[in-house]
């Protein structure tokens, strides 16, 4: 890593792709961050304020769990489905081992109390 980087600088190479994939987005919880910049690929770490600050600013999709009981985490991400990054999600209905838009899945999490940044409730009108 070039030292002349600023800290909220240094994710960008990671970031510009999440943005330009279908289902990118940036993942956190009690075990660090997951940035998911195309289908397969996914950078992963500790430095969760210094992530979610840039990618928050660039207009990525954030959900951040920390906050939410272990147990409700636990159930949505073992029983719920996973994020379709980069690739077509599954049919209806959704389950433990099927891609869902991320749009539904982060509905589930912030119905679990998850803050979720930069992606509309499902339903509600986009200003």
């Amino acid at each position: 890593m070039r030292k002349d980087r600023s800290e909220n600088s240094m994710h960008d190479d990671y970031i510009a792709p999440a943005l330009a994939t279908d289902g990118g987005h940036l993942m956190i919880g009690r075990g660090g961050f997951s940035l998911r910049f195309a289908r397969g690929a996914a950078l992963s770490g500790y430095d969760c304020e210094t992530i979610k600050a840039a990618c928050i600013a660039a207009g990525l999709p954030v959900i951040d769990s920390r906050m939410v009981e272990f147990g409700a985490v636990a159930r949505l991400a073992v029983n719920g489905p996973m994020i379709a990054v980069g690739e077509a999600a599954s049919p209806p209905p959704y389950h433990a081992f099927s891609y869902a838009p991320l749009a539904v899945v982060a509905a589930s999490y912030r119905d679990a109390g998850a803050e979720v940044w930069n992606l509309h409730p499902v339903g509600e009108p986009r200003e």
